[in-house]
């Protein structure tokens, strides 16, 4: 490879780029915003549950169990109600997401220690949702019965029985459990490995429409030299939007980044020529601006953002959809930015990923370069 000519045609990109300002505003503005946009309004955590209740008890017992749901920041009561048909309008109309049904003998049967039949209706549109909400439940009602099952002893014994287990949790990495600690880190991998192949995908297209590619084709320039030299400039940009994206996820969601900066980025550089040169191949396959911009969207975003294991638990899905996603580059960096920013891991865990990385890159650039032509069909 002849650096003079690397060179020449890395300055004729940047200087495409320069003469384009809005797109490189896009380039840049568009990973802010989508990291905004995803870091606020992405949120899996589940508080202040709407709830409705029918009291039929109306006694003290009634609502002091009542009064555990309002107790935590899980649980907000929107009022009572007097029949199934409001239990169904409120859940109808989203204004609740739980019922919680007392009988009329609530108080006298948990005083005689009898079982009480308390009805607890949930939602299950949304069964994520309805399944958090339905341990939460179940956690108050245990907390509940124990409370009533330690008083009757102490009642008729005089002194409370040691438990049996003495159960206490230890949270690593995230101890609040907040969603915004592990999906803007996994956020920022998706929106990186978007903006990166849809920044290349438009380069070979866009000498092909213009008909510049045939001129370029006539000069002494190689493959490996017009691949690569398009390949410098947008991996700056890229390193650029991870720099932005680093310091949104630290200051601005204040997610914590326990890691090696250094490691962060050398792998990060990685991941962004690896998805610069998927980009570049497309863009060398298509040799349509409109088709390659398409083609990078279906073979980044949607795999990224599915199969990468940031929004879905790649251990429950099908067999073959999991042989699939060790495929796609976005499921080694969001292990790669979790494990950097949460757990403070270093190369010593990380290396595959980095070698997969390493090894995608240099694959689909080699690709890239064979296929693009020296001479005219």
């Amino acid at each position: 490879m002849n650096l003079r000519r690397f060179w020449a045609v890395a300055r004729k990109e940047s200087i495409h780029i320069r003469r384009d300002p809005r797109s490189l505003g896009l380039a840049v503005g568009i990973p802010m915003l989508m990291l905004f946009m995803f870091g606020y309004a992405l949120n899996l955590d589940v508080n202040r549950v709407p709830f409705v209740v029918w009291d039929q008890s109306n006694s003290v017992e009634s609502r002091d169990f009542i009064a555990r749901f309002t107790a935590t920041p899980y649980f907000a009561l929107r009022g009572t109600v007097t029949s199934y048909a409001e239990v169904e309008r409120e859940i109808d109309t989203r204004d609740a997401w739980l019922a919680l049904i007392l009988p009329p003998d609530f108080a006298a049967h948990s005083a005689g220690g009898r079982v009480v039949p308390v009805q607890a209706i949930v939602d299950g549109a949304d069964s994520n949702t309805a399944s958090i909400v339905l341990g939460y439940t179940q956690a108050i009602t245990i907390a509940y019965n124990q409370q009533i099952a330690l008083a009757q002893i102490r009642r008729i014994a005089g002194v409370s029985p040691p438990p049996a287990l003495d159960l206490r949790t230890r949270i690593w990495f995230n101890a609040d459990l907040e969603s915004k600690n592990f999906i803007v880190p996994g956020i920022m991998a998706v929106i990186m490995g978007l903006i990166a192949a849809l920044l290349t995908s438009l380069t070979v297209a866009r000498e092909w429409e213009r008909g510049t590619m045939e001129q370029l084709i006539s000069t002494p320039v190689r493959p490996t030299e017009l691949i690569l030299g398009k390949l410098l400039p947008y991996s700056v940009i890229g390193l650029a939007n991870m720099v932005i994206a680093v310091l949104m996820a630290v200051f601005v969601f204040h997610v914590p980044l326990r890691g090696s900066v250094p490691l962060l980025f050398a792998i990060g550089g990685l991941f962004i020529v690896a998805t610069l040169a998927q980009g570049i191949l497309i863009s060398a396959v298509a040799r349509q601006q409109l088709m390659a911009s398409q083609l990078a969207m279906v073979s980044t975003f949607l795999p990224a953002f599915l199969l990468s294991g940031f929004t879905f638990a790649i251990a429950n899905m099908p067999v073959v959809i999991r042989g699939l996603t060790h495929i796609i580059p976005a499921r080694y960096f969001v292990a790669v930015v979790k494990g950097i920013f949460l757990r403070g891991v270093g190369l010593e865990i990380l290396w595959p990923e980095a070698l997969f990385l390493l090894g995608f890159a240099i694959i689909v650039l080699a690709v890239a370069i064979r296929k693009t032509p020296k001479h005219l069909a």
